[in-house]
Formats: structure tokens, sequence, C-alpha cells
């Protein structure tokens, strides 16, 4: 009883009887088509001239299947009604040719579907009822329907179980439609190859954006959440005795934080504007601020003029030496860092060299990401990058394409 009348099988019902309403325009245009070539008097009532109408209407859905937005109107409507997956179904209008002849497949089996059930839904229930008060009503056995010929004398005792069986054949053939549409719905309204590969795109360039996000924000922020604690510690241990570095340190901490909050805001950009328009940021031309206030005393050698490289390298390679300093400042303590810079002709090389810990570092929890992050950087744009102890210090070195 839940297959022919449940919550479900009725809302498929009423999805069939939406079809049957879409269908009487075609079935309109249809009979107009017979009454030309059918006595008038003959066209509405001949039961056969009503079937080639309905025979007219669906190669004229088949038709209107093909434009694009039906393909997105029927996936609403199953998605509403059939109670199936949605995501067996395909987003968007109908692009390549074989989405839009399924479409229309899907079109006119859900129209001449809906046709038949509509139909039936209209005309069996009333006769139902009077074949089920027949006993009970003398005027109907004698009335101008017919009946009385068929269900006369005791055998009018079978009309009941009759019309009974009239409502469960109507309940039974609406539910077996409504199964068979919800079983062809993800075959002729579900994605193409090529939908799926532009899905399979666009999560993809999704993915590329965050994993930039997530970069941009571990390589700013991260950078200036370790300056601001070395500075505050430091600062906290010599407060009594050196008032001087406490000023330093509060205004290191004070120009850390300005900048961090205007790189912070760009980075944000790129989920307001999208990637092109939101993927500003600081270049190397801004390396004398990031080094004034990183928090570690820094040797730097610049050969070549930044100002020449394209802004997306100079983007990447000022991301690269600052996590480079985060890594020194998060385990190399105060320890005096080298950094050389050289733009040549066709890379940019960037080398920054830092001694060694004394002892482990100890890794926070979340960490870890800023050099796996620099590779990821670095091999975007088509170049290289490593890391690793060398001849008793730890040397970042990195190659990136002009």
């Amino acid at each position: 009883m839940r297959r022919l009348l449940g919550a479900r099988a009725r809302r498929r019902w009423v999805h069939l009887i939406l079809g049957g309403a879409l269908l009487m325009p075609y079935f309109l245009v249809g009979m107009v088509i017979v009454g030309a070539f059918a006595p008038s008097s003959d066209a509405f009532s001949s039961l056969p001239h009503q079937f080639a109408a309905f025979g007219f209407a669906l190669p004229l859905a088949a038709v209107t299947g093909l434009l694009p937005l039906v393909r997105p109107l029927s996936v609403y409507a199953v998605r509403a009604l059939c109670g199936i997956d949605g995501g067996l179904l395909a987003d968007g209008p109908a692009g390549s040719r074989a989405a839009r002849v399924r479409t229309a497949g899907w079109y006119t089996l859900h129209v001449g579907a809906g046709g038949v059930v509509s139909g039936a839904t209209l005309a069996l229930p009333p006769f139902a009822v009077l074949l089920i008060a027949l006993p009970f009503s003398d005027s109907l056995r004698t009335s101008r329907y017919g009946v009385s010929q068929v269900f006369d004398g005791w055998r009018a005792l079978l009309a009941p179980p009759a019309g009974l069986a009239m409502l469960c054949a109507l309940a039974l053939c609406a539910a077996a439609a409504g199964e068979l549409l919800a079983r062809t719905a993800p075959v002729l309204l579900g994605p193409s190859p090529t939908d799926r590969l532009a899905a399979a795109e666009k999560r993809a360039a999704d993915l590329a954006v965050r994993n930039r996000l997530a970069r941009e924000l571990h390589d700013s922020v991260g950078h200036a959440l370790s300056a601001v604690t070395l500075q505050a510690g430091a600062a906290r241990r010599v407060l009594e005795t050196d008032v001087e570095f406490v000023r330093e340190a509060l205004t290191a901490i004070e120009e850390t934080t300005r900048r961090t909050v205007g790189e912070l805001d760009a980075v944000l950009g790129l989920l307001r504007e999208g990637e092109d328009q939101g993927a500003t940021g600081p270049t190397l031309e801004g390396l004398d601020g990031l080094l004034a206030h990183c928090g570690v005393k820094v040797d730097c050698t610049v050969t070549g003029d930044p100002a020449v490289l394209a802004a997306a390298v100079s983007r990447e390679a000022y991301r690269i030496v600052q996590e480079g300093l985060s890594n020194a400042l998060r385990y190399g303590g105060s320890s005096r860092v080298g950094l050389r810079i050289a733009v040549l002709e066709e890379k940019v090389e960037i080398t920054m060299e830092n001694p060694l810990p004394e002892h482990a570092p100890v890794v926070r929890p979340g960490g870890g990401r800023g050099l796996p992050g620099i590779a990821e950087r670095a091999a975007l744009l088509g170049g290289r990058a490593a890391a690793g102890p060398h001849d008793g210090v730890w040397r970042l070195t990195a190659e990136l394409p002009r």
C-alpha cells in the first residue's frame, strides 16, 4: 500500500499529471490536424481520432524537448517530485547535441505517460464510484449510462468489486509509470561525459583557489604570528631592564600587524572578486618593510632589478622569502639569516641560510605546511625549490622563471 499510495507514490502521481498538463497544447494541435481530415462532428468524440491526435502530439513534444532550457526545468521537477538522488541528474541547460536528444526523449516519455495516466485519473474514479454505488441505487441502475445492460440482475453485486478493482488498477498503473520515470531520469537527464568533465574542471579550479588561499593565509598570517610571538616574548623577558628594546619590539609588532592586515585584505579579495581580480599582494619591491620588522636579523643581497619581474613571479618570490623567514624564526630563534636574491636573464634565484637549531624543533599542531607550500608555489610557475641541511646550515633555495 505504501508503494501504491505512499507519499513518494503520490508525488510521482502529481509529476505524471504535470506531464499530462504539458501534453495538452500538443494534443490540441494534434486534434486540429486530425480534424482537417475528419468530419467535424467526429473529430473530438471519436476514440480513434483522439489516439491519432495523441500520436501527432508526441513528435511535437519531442521537438520542443530539444530546447536547451527543457533539461533544467525537467530536472527541477524530477528532484522535487520523483524522490531520486539529485546528484544523479545534470545541472544547467543541455549543451551538446547528444544531451538535447536525451532530454527530448525524456520529455516525450514524461508527457506521453503523463497524458495516459492523467486521462485515466480523470475518467476512471467517477466511473468506479458509479459501479460501487450501483447496487444501492435504483436510479443508477435505470440511468442512461448503460451499466444496467452489463450489471443487470444478480450481476449488479459484482459492480462494487469491479469499481474497487478499477481504482486499484489505476493506482498500480500510476505507481508503475512513476517508477519507470524515476528509473529513466538518471539515464536521460544525467550528466553526459562533457558535463562530467566540466564539473570535474570546476571542482579542480575551486580546489586550486582554496589551496592558494590556504597558502596565502599560512604565509602571511603565519609569518606575522611567529614574528609577533617572538618579539612579545623577548620584550616580556627584558621589560624591567631594557626599555628601549621593549619600545623597538612594540614598534615591530605594530608594523607587522599593520602590514599583515593589508595582506589579509588582499587575500580575501580572492574570495570577493575571483582569482583574476583578487590576485594582488606584496611583491619584492616591498621586501624592505618585511625585513625591517620580521623579528630576525637579515643580511640581504639583491642582484638585479626586481621591478622588471612579472607581478606573479614577484609575488611568489616575496611569499617564499616570507615563509623562509618564518621557518628561521620558528626554528632558529634570533640567529642571523643570510638572504641572496639574484634577478638573472631567464630566472630568479633565492637562497636563504640560517644556522641549524641546537635542539630538535618543536613543530606546532597544524604546522608543517610552509616548505611544501614553497615547493608548490615554485612548481606552479615552472620553477623548483629545495630545503635542508647543507654544510652546517639550513639552506632554502628556489628558482623561478622570469
